[in-house]
């Protein structure tokens, strides 16, 4: 290899990482570079496990020794070794952030801009009156006073309290040595007199009389050094009354309202952070929403206490609480077996909120008279003192059922303090601002110097300059219609990398290698052009950028490809060709057949009638939708079609989901707004296939979430080297003690904290990653260990088991879904959305179908090969054969030309989408001249 090549590629040579078969691979420099092939086949192991992880093993032998021992040990990578590695950024597929004060915003940095804009270049509007607040410099003050006050008689005061409790003991002995005689307290001048204090529990105002005085040109020098001090003790804040009309004017240093006399501090960024305490809610503490007890939750209204009307005494036997509220009864005139709907409103509160009260009543029967005392705190607040304080878990997940997460009253979700929201540029606060999608963003930034006067034009110019780049990063990416107070943890995992793909634009970084998982997810058609252009000008910066991706748009626009396969798992590994597009469609693979025609998706030539029965949804109002109406038509494949962010994920995840999840299974979650639902007898359960992990720990695998381990388990229970050992099936749980390995407690693997890096996976050094200690090692069954049968691929356990049902068709259901690559031990951290979507997928399959079942998957196409695609359409086609209904949101046109139903949902994203704007079949769709996608499926269906 000649030194010019050296300097040109990245070299890889033995690279072997889980399924790579000793890859000798030249990849080009400062190119765009499209790693494509089957769903297991080896990319991401190339990509990430062996480029990516080779990169930041590097990175981190540039720390010192003393920083590494902080940092443990990173293994290298199953490769010989790499030539021309640059500096590498991997942006995967993972949500920006959990952080619930995490917003789009903050993540991209445009809201520290916005943050800084205000702090330079707003105007403070006073709350109370509206009008603009000032400030002056105390020769300011002194000549306003000296031309607008001559002649008058005047007090001059101090403010020192302003609307705060206290009885304020303290301060009058304080002013009192400090010479003053008198004070002003809530409007009345009174003299300061020994132990003199206030009503502690009431607000108060006191100001401090500094001089009483008649404004005249020879007492000027009186007058400015009254001036002073009461600047000094004011804190910058000065009173002034007229003693015969009684008006007050206030004078102040910082920013104030001159009717008033409130005044806010000088801003500065952090006055307009919610993660600051001086800019966030006090009330919310900058979350904008609180946790708060819901009366629905604790109230039955048509039932009677006795009958269980109060839901948290249901399971309590508190003979204290039946007394109290005995007690309420005979206070109120109620009885206990009165429905709660019946109880007088005054009694309803103090059962609530509580009581102290005495009260007497007339015993008739003896002619007696007795008095009642009721100190109770009220339910609510019993319900709050335990989820807040109590220090028992048990007690606070039982006060969390019956807390709701509610917008803050105080700040409306804003999350800023009160004076925050009221310093505004263009008669608009940050929060009405943030609360902008980026299209409307872009369109206010660009026309906002012509509405600033010179002065801040000056101080803005550099700042709206910033502003402007980083917006149009964004609109790049297709997120045009993302709001920059969207909290970062709702946005989806391909958002979140085109996020952090146009903040990597944005940092104008060069010489770096950068790594991404897929970034078309999510994306229209319409879109993906934007999407390519903005990789193709992050090369264009000087850097290498390697995709990992399926789709067709971006395969045809790389500058280099490299196909891996040709299988997946053991049958894949190998680099089936690699070069440029005309290199590409010479040689003889299944992602060319593809790109050239040669193989295709067959589309549904006869769209299916369905059981002519339908599902309509009314009146959906949640996000963006505009009061939609929808029918779903009941025994078809429905594809739910649109632009990023036009509503389609509000539409079904949020809204249709959660209605059929209460109606089925009695869910907590609630639906978006809606007006109703007509249909719901014609279906008999509903199943959401989504790409969230099916385990949240390395235990967890495709083997338990299928439950297939539990017979698994059986039969090595049931083995009679088992049964003379005297093992049960627990022995062979890595979940529970017994026959698991304990050093890592059944994980196989330990996990190396890495403080400011993203956590490293290690073997277990004592089981070497099989999980179970040497004694549960010794059952064999046809020669294999337990641990052996986890480390076999789903293919490879269909034919080692074939002859137990029981555990051979939940395998035989994985591998229809094309996952007989992975592996049954497979830590479900590992896998990706799709193939988590894809194990959920089997799982169901595996079932007994009703043939009325109501299956919503979202994307299934994540992660998939063309090859992949027409496998998982076959398993969906002979899910609605049997009668049930599927319905998918898709941008994949080989799974939208295959639906029998097509609703389409635009015309734009944001607040300009949210209707319907197309339905029916696909023959249909590509007739209409609205939306987006007819133009695209037409083509399709034209190439078909």
């Amino acid at each position: 290899m000649n030194d010019k090549t050296a300097q040109n590629s990245i070299q890889i040579f033995g690279a072997n990482e889980h399924n790579l078969k000793n890859i000798d691979l030249n990849i080009p420099r400062n190119k765009l570079v499209v790693v494509t092939g089957l769903s297991g086949s080896g990319k991401s192991s190339l990509a990430f496990d062996t480029i990516y992880a080779e990169g930041q093993r590097r990175y981190i032998e540039t720390f010192s020794a003393y920083a590494r021992q902080f940092l443990g040990g990173v293994e290298r990578p199953k490769v010989e070794k790499i030539n021309g590695l640059s500096p590498v950024i991997s942006i995967e597929q993972k949500t920006t952030s959990k952080n619930p004060r995490s917003t789009v915003g903050t993540v991209t940095e445009i809201y520290d801009f916005l943050r800084l804009l205000f702090a330079r270049s707003s105007e403070a509007i006073s709350y109370e009156t509206g009008k603009k607040m000032v400030s002056y410099t105390d020769d300011e003050i002194l000549d306003i006073i000296k031309h607008e006050l001559i002649n008058q008689k005047t007090i001059i005061l101090a403010p020192v309290v302003r609307s705060r409790k206290g009885h304020y003991r303290e301060l009058f002995e304080q002013t009192a040595k400090n010479g003053f005689l008198k004070v002003r307290v809530d409007g009345q001048l009174v003299e300061i007199t020994p132990g003199m204090k206030v009503n502690r529990f009431k607000t108060h105002d006191i100001e401090i009389v500094i001089d009483q005085l008649i404004i005249k040109k020879d007492n000027i020098n009186r007058l400015e050094q009254s001036i002073k001090t009461a600047i000094e003790y004011g804190d910058g804040l000065v009173m002034l009354i007229n003693k015969d009309s009684g008006q007050q004017r206030f004078f102040s240093k910082h920013i104030m309202c001159s009717d008033t006399g409130i005044s806010y501090p000088q801003p500065e960024p952090n006055n307009f952070s919610f993660n600051s305490p001086k800019g966030a809610c006090q009330k919310c503490n900058g979350l904008g929403v609180v946790s708060e007890v819901s009366i629905e939750k604790v109230m039955n209204p048509n039932l009677s206490i006795n009958n269980g009307g109060l839901i948290p005494l249901n399971n309590t036997n508190s003979k204290w609480f039946l007394e109290q509220l005995s007690t309420i009864a005979k206070r109120f005139d109620f009885s206990l077996s009165t429905p709660i709907k019946l109880i007088p409103q005054v009694a309803i509160d103090a059962i609530l909120y509580g009581i102290n009260d005495s009260f007497v009543v007339n015993l008739k029967s003896a002619g007696l008279d007795k008095e009642y005392k009721i100190n109770f705190d009220g339910i609510v607040n019993f319900i709050e003192d335990m989820h807040h304080r109590s220090p028992s878990t048990k007690m606070k997940r039982w006060a969390n059922e019956f807390m709701s997460t509610k917008t803050c009253s105080s700040c409306q979700g804003s999350r800023l303090k009160k004076e925050s929201l009221f310093f505004k540029i263009d008669d608009k606060n940050i929060s009405e601002v943030a609360k902008m999608d980026i299209d409307q963003l872009k369109h206010w930034v660009d026309n906002l110097e012509s509405k600033l006067n010179k002065q801040q034009k000056i101080i803005a110019h550099e700042i709206l300059k910033e502003l402007k780049k980083r917006i149009q990063f964004l609109i790049d990416v297709g997120l045009h219609y993302l709001n920059l107070d969207r909290s970062a943890k709702s946005i989806s995992g391909g958002e979140s990398q085109r996020i952090r793909l146009a903040t990597q634009i944005g940092s104008q970084l060069t010489d770096v290698l950068y790594i991404l998982d897929e970034p078309s997810i999510g994306l229209h058609q319409r879109d993906n052009q934007r999407l390519i252009a903005s990789l193709k000008k992050l090369r264009d910066l000087g850097n290498s950028v390697i995709v990992v991706e399926h789709d067709k748009d971006m395969i045809l626009a790389a500058d280099h490809i490299i196909d891996i396969g040709p299988g997946a798992g053991e049958h894949g590994g190998q680099i089936i060709a690699h070069g440029d597009l005309s290199t590409m469609l010479k040689i003889n693979s299944l992602t060319v057949d593809y790109l050239t025609g040669k193989k295709s998706i067959n589309h549904n030539n006869n769209s299916r009638k369905g059981n002519g029965k339908k599902l309509t949804l009314n009146g959906a109002t949640g996000n963006n939708l505009k009061s939609v109406s929808v029918d779903f038509p009941l025994g078809k494949f429905i594809a739910v079609v649109g632009v990023s962010g036009s509503g389609k994920s509000t539409l079904v995840n949020e809204t249709l989901y959660p209605i059929l999840n209460q109606h089925f299974y009695k869910s907590v979650k609630k639906p978006l707004d809606y007006k109703d639902v007509i249909g719901l007898k014609y279906i008999d359960k509903v199943i959401e296939v989504d790409q969230s992990p099916i385990g949240r720990t390395p235990r967890s695998n495709p083997a338990t979430y299928c439950g297939f381990f539990s017979e698994i388990r059986k039969l090595y229970a049931n083995h009679p080297e088992s049964r003379a050992r005297g093992y049960k099936i627990g022995r062979f749980s890595f979940n529970v003690s017994g026959g698991r390995c304990e050093a890592c407690n059944g994980a196989g693997i330990k996990t190396i904290e890495m403080n400011f890096l993203p956590d490293v996976m290690i073997d277990c050094e004592v089981c070497r990653g099989k999980r179970y200690n040497e004694e549960t090692l010794e059952i064999r069954y046809k020669g294999k260990s337990i641990a052996d049968v986890l480390e076999m691929t789903i293919e490879q356990a269909l034919s080692f088991f074939e002859s137990i049902p029981k555990i051979s068709k939940s395998l035989r259901a994985l591998t229809e879904v094309g996952l007989g690559y992975v592996k049954l031990g497979q830590q479900s951290t590992t896998l990706s959305g799709g193939e988590s979507q894809r194990v959920k997928l089997a799982s169901e399959l595996s079932k007994k179908s009703t043939g009325n079942t109501f299956y919503i998957l979202d994307e299934p196409t994540t992660g998939l090969h063309f090859e992949d695609v027409n496998v998982l359409l076959k398993v969906l086609d002979k899910l609605v054969n049997k009668g049930n209904t599927v319905l998918v949101i898709e941008h994949n046109l080989d799974v939208i030309k295959f639906a029998d139903h097509i609703i389409e949902i635009g015309p734009e994203g944001g607040e300009n989408g949210g209707q319907i704007i197309n339905q029916g079949t696909p023959q249909e769709i590509i007739k209409s001249s609205e939306g987006y996608t007819a133009p695209f499926l037409k083509l399709e269906l034209e190439n078909c």
